[in-house]
């Protein structure tokens, strides 16, 4: 069977944040870019959902925070804990220095197409779906394309430089062989939806009980619902029973009770088995990894999405103007990875003490629930509120747009 031939400056594996946003930047700059997402569309719903503060500044900075919060989404600007019927505030955005100065909570694909919409407006950028790559094409020792399946049969894109952007389950960084380090976590999350009548609360929350932990994301018309377990234990609640996890869900959101035999059978109930880890080296000549191909993260204040934003917006800037001029180094792709590295570890570094210094104490708790002692200071102290608005909102150095609108454009 004849193989497909393509060629781009930058082969793009994964259509997701940080695959995406890559694109457009590199395509703005007037870096030729191939996008390969290897699903038919976005709709996913494991994807994150909360569009942070950092994530609508750099919206802002592109002239497209506008079209893109016309959009349907909720706002949230202050987190809280809810335990019965005590609210605990703990973050508030409203005080932090930038545009809009809240999360934006909106389904991904929704802002996925919307990148995808901005990005064909500039004619380097190419977005092929149902693209899957299955390996790299390497020639004395430097990668120098991919091999793709696609409906209409083997693809092989030859690139001065594959972007690894393709998740936690990365095909490109398992073909490259890039060491991966394992911080482990200590959590898994079973996810499943509840539909939400307008009488229900507006607000996304995060829900406390005897020995359980819920979120729940408001997505207007049915809730998404993270419920917290430790990591493992996904059978024993199985074996415990579909009834009484309908108990445990409605003892956590009394407001949803009467809907809890909406969940029929466990064929609604999704196991998300949480990871930490990272890669030790993010590259090797003529490939990077970046998001969660290179660190992946916990869904532990839903910094995920930005944090891989973030590093596409990094990259970009380092390698637009090398890309376009051919002259991409082993230097360049190593400063990505000075950039964004340290801000992945402080955020790992957080995510591990929140899981083991709260939310695992609350998964082993009996008896009656009680609030854990900074979530209690922090309610008490509003001030207090606007750390970790900044640690979940802006995060460890947040990156700015550098790459200027290439002339050609």
């Amino acid at each position: 069977m004849a193989v497909e031939l393509a060629s781009a400056q930058c082969c793009i594996a994964g259509g997701g944040p940080a695959g995406i946003m890559a694109g457009v930047l590199l395509a703005r700059a007037g870096v030729d870019v191939l996008v390969l997402e290897k699903y038919p569309d976005f709709f996913r719903d494991f994807r994150g959902d909360t569009i942070h503060p950092s994530t609508l500044e750099l919206m802002y900075e592109l002239g497209f925070d506008r079209a893109l919060l016309r959009l349907p989404h909720q706002k949230v600007t202050e987190i809280a804990f809810h335990v019965g019927e005590r609210e605990f505030k703990v973050a508030d955005c409203s005080h932090l220095n930038v545009h809009h100065p809240f999360v934006a909570l909106m389904p991904q694909w929704d802002f996925l197409n919307f990148l995808a919409e901005r990005g064909a407006q500039y004619p380097g950028f190419r977005l092929r779906k149902s693209a899957e790559v299955t390996g790299l094409v390497e020639r004395e020792g430097r990668v120098t394309g991919v091999r793709v399946n696609t409906r209409e049969g083997d693809l092989e894109v030859r690139a001065d430089l594959v972007l690894g952007a393709d998740g936690r389950h990365s095909t490109v960084r398992e073909k490259a062989g890039l060491a991966l380090d394992d911080i482990g976590a200590p959590i898994d999350v079973l996810w499943f939806r509840l539909s939400r009548p307008k009488s229900d609360p507006a607000e996304t929350m995060a829900r406390l009980g005897a020995g359980h932990f819920m979120v729940m994301l408001n997505r207007d018309d049915y809730w998404q619902c993270a419920f917290v377990i430790p990591k493992g234990d996904a059978e024993k609640v199985r074996q415990r029973g579909l009834f009484a996890f309908r108990k445990d869900i409605a003892e956590l959101a009394p407001f949803a009770k009467d809907r809890v035999e909406e969940l029929s059978d466990w064929d609604g109930v999704k196991l998300l088995t949480v990871q930490i880890n990272r890669l030790q080296q993010w590259y090797r000549p003529g490939l990077l990894c970046i998001g969660d191909a290179a660190h992946a993260m916990s869904p532990v204040g839903g910094v995920g999405i930005n944090l891989a934003i973030q590093d596409a917006v990094a990259a970009a800037n380092i390698l637009a103007a090398p890309l376009r001029e051919k002259r991409t180094r082993l230097d360049h792709l190593r400063a990505v990875q000075r950039r964004r590295e340290w801000p992945a570890k402080i955020t790992q570094a957080v995510q591990v003490q929140v899981q083991n210094r709260i939310l695992r104490p609350i998964l082993d708790a009996r008896g009656e629930p009680k609030p854990p002692f900074l979530v209690r200071l922090l309610d008490r102290f509003p001030l207090l509120r606007r750390l970790p608005a900044y640690a979940i909102g802006i995060g460890a150095r947040p990156e700015h747009i550098r790459t200027p609108v290439f002339a050609g454009h």
